[in-house]
């Protein structure tokens, strides 16, 4: 891993939790929180992972924002997801983000993949928030490159399955 992709979060900016973690509004606080650092730190890539994303906070307003100011020329978000319907249903506000800035947005869906397994995480270059159990809403959180690279890989064999989705505008006739 490079050095300069793990920097240390700017003093004003709370450090990012590492462990094994409770609560289905933590994980929602945490998704907030990565959003914002990603801004703040300038992470190169993001990948977010869910069966559907139906219970993360993409559409709230102050999340559209920090992912409006994370974005840069040589950035990339990366989506996977075993189908996009209730995330273009609940947050109208993400997709209309998405359709601003397709340049950076890669999705893949994954029909196949059955309830469980999917991961539900966030992966970055320095952090990652893993959902063991979505019900319970048990994650766990950490700053370790070991995880980091262990995730990458099963997020990556999950994009591999996957195939094109989610586009920013569909053409009709």
């Amino acid at each position: 891993m490079n050095p300069a992709e793990e920097s240390t979060p700017p003093p004003d900016l709370p450090a990012l939790p590492q462990g094994r973690l409770e609560g289905h509004a933590l994980f929602v606080d945490l998704v907030r929180q990565a959003l914002v650092t990603a801004s703040a730190e300038g992470w190169s890539r993001v990948v977010l992972c869910d069966v559907d994303f139906a219970d993360w906070p993409l559409g709230e307003r102050d999340v559209v924002a920090s992912l409006h100011a994370w974005s840069a020329r040589g950035r990339t978000l990366q989506l996977i997801a075993r189908d996009y319907r209730d995330l273009r249903e609940r947050h109208p506000r993400f997709v209309q983000w998405r359709v601003t800035w397709s340049h950076l947005v890669e999705a893949h869906a994954c029909a196949q993949a059955v309830q469980g397994d999917l991961p539900s995480a966030l992966w970055s270059p320095g952090w990652t928030m893993e959902r063991l159990d979505p019900a319970r809403g048990t994650l766990v959180a950490s700053h370790d490159a070991a995880r980091r690279v262990e995730l990458r890989e099963r997020l990556n064999q999950w994009w591999q399955k996957g195939t094109p989705a989610f586009p920013a505008s569909t053409l009709g006739l």
